[in-house]
């Protein structure tokens, strides 16, 4: 299978040591002339309408390296941190702030939020609990190898992934560190790690081998391992299958979806696969409607059968515009791409209904809130749109 390229790249490293990488780029430059250009937008005709609430500005947002620093909603709020450690706190409904806290850190994985504490994780291996009411610390505990992910916390333990390919569960309460597991790093990985789920005890972790293993959360205890996709190819960059996107949970199914691997759905349960379908994908699953949607690395987006009957809608028009992960808004999807656009798309059929400039790049997932949209944007800047069918 090829490598696609694009000029919102998914970085690519090499992990040549547990502390340190090269990109991909170290190895070999590229024309850009040779690399696929994005596709022109069309016009489209507008049927949804998608107006402005507010926008608050945090720090420096995703700061120069490739971070997926995603929101969170809690309590009627909206929490978001920058790279370069602005947290800040502010209503959901106004966008009002509500408190705003500078950390001395660089945060590289955020934000988890649950039970009362915010959880964020650092450059230097550091997850950090703090008070959603006031941002007061709670405890820090210091863990080999860089957070890239939202760490994750049910108030009684807080499951963590590092991009050294470990997971580990810390105590809510005291930070103290409960276990650790240790994955089979591929020697060459995608610059990001996908975000757990924590959920009724149970911790589900995707890793960079192509793998989602579910864990007791509390002692670390394998329950089940599911292979969502299987190295293949003579090189390491043929060879990469990291599941790197989000995944989700409906019901008792879980989807994940893997790089040059598939889209899957499996058991909650058991892990038991129930149906794959071939994509290559680092932004991750959602649902709604009856379908699973899932963002290829060429730019389509796919709507697949939750019942694995197939392919129900694909489109095409965003070819190499790196779409995002589609949120799901009422009836619609919502996804941004490489440069700056936000689309809204029918469900139903995939048809652009609505078309957004955002001023930069958000390759943050972006968050719903019933009708409202919550936007984080690479350089820092914090929306809220409402979506409404026009008149």
């Amino acid at each position: 299978m090829s490598l696609r390229l694009g000029r919102y790249c998914v970085q690519l490293a090499v992990l040549v040591s547990l502390s340190g990488c090269a990109t991909v780029t170290d190895w070999f430059s590229l024309d850009d002339e040779d690399l696929n250009q994005p596709a022109e937008l069309m016009a489209i005709t507008e049927t949804v309408s998608v107006k402005r609430a507010w926008s608050v500005s945090v720090g420096d947002g995703q700061g120069k390296g490739y971070y997926r620093l995603t929101p969170a909603l809690s309590n009627g709020r909206v929490i978001a941190v920058s790279n370069d450690g602005e947290l800040v706190v502010v209503d959901a409904s106004s966008g009002k702030q509500v408190w705003k806290r500078e950390l001395d850190v660089q945060i590289t994985g955020g934000v988890g939020v649950g039970s009362g504490q915010i959880v964020l994780g650092t450059s230097e291996g550091e997850v950090i609990a703090v008070s959603e009411s006031d941002g007061e610390e709670l405890w820090s505990q210091t863990l080999r190898g860089e957070v890239l992910a939202a760490p994750q916390t049910d108030g009684r333990t807080v499951i963590v992934q590092t991009y050294d390919g470990r997971a580990q569960g810390l105590d809510a309460v005291s930070g103290d560190l409960l276990w650790t597991f240790d994955s089979n790093v591929p020697v060459l990985t995608i610059r990001g790690t996908s975000t757990p789920i924590l959920r009724a005890g149970v911790a589900y972790v995707a890793f960079a081998n192509g793998r989602v293993v579910a864990f007791d959360a509390r002692t670390g205890a394998v329950a089940w391992e599911l292979r969502v996709a299987f190295a293949q190819g003579r090189s390491e960059i043929e060879r990469m299958v990291d599941v790197d996107g989000a995944m989700t949970i409906f019901g008792t199914e879980i989807f994940a979806a893997s790089y040059q691997g598939y889209v899957v759905a499996a058991d909650l349960r058991t892990g038991r696969k129930l149906w794959q379908q071939e994509v290559s994908s680092v932004s991750g699953v959602s649902t709604g409607f009856g379908n699973v949607y899932v963002s290829d690395q060429d730019g389509s987006v796919y709507a697949y059968l939750r019942n694995g009957q197939g392919l129900r809608w694909v489109q095409s028009d965003l070819s190499y515009r790196a779409p995002t992960r589609p949120a799901v808004v009422g009836g619609n999807l919502a996804l941004t791409d490489l440069e700056g656009v936000m689309h809204i798309m029918s469900q139903v059929d995939g048809r652009f209904v609505a078309r957004e400039k955002l001023g930069s790049p958000a390759r943050a997932d972006i968050l719903v809130d019933q009708s409202r949209l919550f936007v984080f944007t690479d350089k820092g800047k914090l929306f809220a749109y409402d979506v409404v069918a026009k008149d």
